[in-house]
């Protein structure tokens, strides 16, 4: 199983990013996707969650205005969209994978079977 992301760079203030989640070696649509980001010197913490389906969506409140979870199944794809960047949203994101059985809290990153290994945003004037 392979998971790579992909889309992070360096941008402005009030800018815009679309990150992206490609998996390999499963069944996609099988699996829930969810992204967290960690700063440097922080912990990695919870972003969003998409189900298998797309029609459900989680978010944490400083996450739910400016950002948007999607999937392609038939990509084998998640994105993750940022509008109105700002600089503490500067962080290495994580796309995660786990079943959707799993009823564990989507915050606990230990209940999720695969990661990426990130892509790098950075928001400076």
């Amino acid at each position: 199983v392979q998971v790579v992301e992909s889309g992070g760079e360096m941008v402005r203030p009030g800018g815009s990013l679309r990150l992206s989640c490609v998996a390999s070696g499963l069944d996609f649509g099988d699996y829930i996707i969810s992204w967290f980001r960690q700063s440097q010197g922080g912990e990695r913490v919870f972003v969003a969650a998409i189900d298998w389906t797309g029609s459900n969506k989680v978010y944490e409140d400083y996450s739910k205005v400016r950002f948007t979870v999607s999937r392609n199944n038939a990509k084998a794809t998640g994105y993750l969209q940022i509008n109105r960047l700002r600089p503490e949203d500067t962080a290495v994101y994580y796309c995660a994978l786990r079943e959707p059985w799993n009823r564990a809290p989507l915050r606990s990153t230990q209940e999720y079977a695969y990661w990426g290994q990130g892509t790098q945003v950075t928001v400076s004037a």
